[in-house]
């Protein structure tokens, strides 16, 4: 196996390992608690680790709550293009929101909060889902100097996935450590997004080839 050596240009970004997602959450991943040990010991290699948090207001559109006569996992027609609606999840200030207890980055520089406009949904940590509003991620990684980004989190197949898809775009190094992610697998997802970050050139990486 061939060895990657993390250099000071490098930063792991740890997508939303939040109560919600893991077991006995609102939209709990399956086995999504499985990442956090596999997360705390690769953050131990990384110097530089950003933690992202989806952080959405009560109301938030992409809730199928909030529109009466639909089920989670419906999709509907909204501005930016077709919105799976899913289970009320990770509400701002609420227990579904926080990191999962045994998570433990002491050293992550930045918590990078998205979700947070009422009106739009936001899987990537770099854009929103209309592909154009920013979350600031992408001027904080270039401010700081780095050139290659680290995926793992939850989920594999939407927020890990489109955060990998921009990163590319925005001309960063991308390499998914898919061994400390896990996927929800709505209709394909999985597959999807396998196939999508192959034809990017995203890199997969286990945890065991890190130095």
């Amino acid at each position: 196996m061939a060895r990657i050596k993390i250099g000071d240009r490098d930063v792991l970004i740890v997508v939303d390992i939040q109560n919600d997602f893991c077991p006995g959450g609102s939209l709990s991943v399956p086995n999504g608690h499985e990442v956090v040990p596999v997360i705390n010991r690769l953050a131990k290699q990384f110097p530089h680790v950003v933690l992202t948090q989806d952080w959405h207001p009560p109301d938030h559109l992409s809730f199928a709550s909030a529109h009466p006569g639909k089920k989670p996992y419906d999709i509907i027609a909204v501005d930016y293009g077709q919105q799976i609606l899913w289970p009320d999840h990770c509400v701002q200030a609420t227990h579904g929101a926080e990191f999962h207890k045994d998570l433990h980055v002491p050293h992550a520089a930045l918590v990078l909060r998205k979700g947070i406009h009422r009106a739009i949904d936001s899987y990537s940590t770099f854009y929103e889902n209309d592909r154009k509003t920013p979350t600031g991620l992408v001027g904080y990684l270039r401010e700081r100097g780095f050139a290659r980004v680290f995926l793992a989190g939850l989920a594999l197949d939407f927020c890990v996935r489109y955060s990998a898809e921009d990163a590319k775009r925005e001309g960063f190094g991308v390499a998914v450590i898919e061994d400390a992610c896990r996927g929800i697998d709505v209709d394909g997802s999985m597959g999807a997004a396998r196939k999508s970050l192959e034809g990017l050139g995203v890199v997969r990486v286990d945890p065991e080839a890190l130095a």
